[in-house]
């Protein structure tokens, strides 16, 4: 059940959640590469330290040599080697200084270059935030005025079509007393449907409105959803025997309660049941079942008309979905508002069909409340 606060539309928590995996996904990749960048630098360094401490080696060993040669018959004297070994241990303590600093110097710099990293990143995120936010901000503006003008025109439509509807029922009154059988009492008959048709798909129009505003509305009330098959059954039975289709349903005696909106769950299975009447031809079989499964009421439609195409069958909750693109007698939003209604009471829908055998249309609703 919707609360009077404004919900959020349902897609904007998938939006948020894949921005949110997109930069967790970019801050590790950052870490990584900032990490491999160091390590490089470190390796870089390390090498050329150590061609260094090479080179110095090398030429200590050919300073060594040359004053060997240069020095009296009884060798370099202790104190000059000492004051030489006492220089070097001096440069090289100098050298072993400098490097350091060098070392803290470029992990300083690092640091720096991070922060104001993170700080550009931070800054770049704060703004598209914020134009994301405003973004928001102006497409629900754009929304509610859009629901607004939808409201107000179904409404107004709506009205029209109950006084042609009333008309046309008091001049097919008038001629069936006049001439039972006559053209006018058919004519008034067709009225009569195509206003009904046009009253669902100004319905399933305000329901998609409803559900792209997160928006949809269910009251569950614990009920017995046996019902919820008789009243489809006497629903569908005149257009079936119309159509010489053979519709059952199949209940046990025992109430099967759950908690539901009643109206919405009698809309999903009347869907279901008018999309097998509209494709399953003359002679053929639909049959409405209700049985307990654990924790779940399953209900299933199942037909053995003319099937939904392989390539079809994983779109056909989509939301403007034709199995036929031929088929102009609706919009295809029944089945996505379908989808939306089970999902709202926490249960889930699915449909299996292999062509010109037949489909078979489940959905199931938990039984607690």
């Amino acid at each position: 059940m919707v609360d009077d606060e404004k919900p959020e539309p349902p897609h904007r928590d998938t939006t948020d959640e894949s921005l949110r995996a997109e930069r967790h996904k970019t801050d590790k990749q950052l870490e990584g590469s900032l990490g491999a960048i160091k390590r490089d630098a470190e390796e870089v360094v390390a090498e050329a330290r150590d061609k260094a401490d090479t080179l110095l080696s090398e030429a200590r060993d050919v300073e060594d040599q040359k004053l060997a040669s240069q020095s009296l018959p009884g060798g370099i004297s202790a104190s000059v080697s000492d004051a030489i070994d006492n220089t070097r241990a001096r440069e090289d303590a100098v050298l072993v200084e400098e490097r350091k600093d060098a070392d803290i110097a470029a992990e300083q710099e690092r640091t720096r270059r991070r922060l104001a990293l993170a700080s550009l990143l931070a800054h770049e995120r704060q703004d598209t935030d914020l134009h994301l936010s405003l973004e928001r901000t102006h497409a629900d503006e754009a929304l509610s005025s859009r629901e607004d003008i939808l409201a107000l025109v179904s409404h107004d439509l709506r009205a029209l079509l109950g006084g042609i509807a009333l008309s046309a029922d008091m001049l097919g009154r008038l001629a069936k007393a006049e001439q039972p059988d006559g053209q006018l009492v058919r004519y008034a008959t067709s009225i009569q449907r195509f206003t009904a048709s046009m009253n669902r798909l100004i319905g399933d129009l305000l329901d998609t409105a409803s559900i792209e505003a997160g928006k949809l509305s269910v009251v569950p009330e614990r009920r017995d959803a046996a019902h919820l098959l008789l009243d489809a059954l006497d629903a569908f039975q005149p257009a079936a025997l119309s159509k010489g289709i053979e519709l059952t349903c199949e209940v046990g005696a025992e109430p099967l309660v759950a908690a539901f909106d009643y109206e919405r769950i009698l809309q999903v299975l009347t869907n279901l049941v008018g999309n097998s009447l509209k494709f399953t031809d003359k002679g053929g079989r639909i049959a409405i079942r209700l049985e307990p499964r654990e924790g779940h009421l399953l209900f299933t439609v199942a037909d053995n008309g003319r099937g939904i195409p392989v390539e079809g069958l994983e779109h056909v909750f989509a939301r403007f979905f034709q199995a036929n693109r031929n088929d102009r007698r609706g919009l295809g939003l029944g089945l996505f508002i379908a989808k939306s209604i089970i999902e709202a009471h926490g249960g889930r829908i699915w449909a299996a069909s292999e062509p010109g055998k037949g489909s078979v249309f489940s959905f199931e609703l938990p039984v607690a409340a």
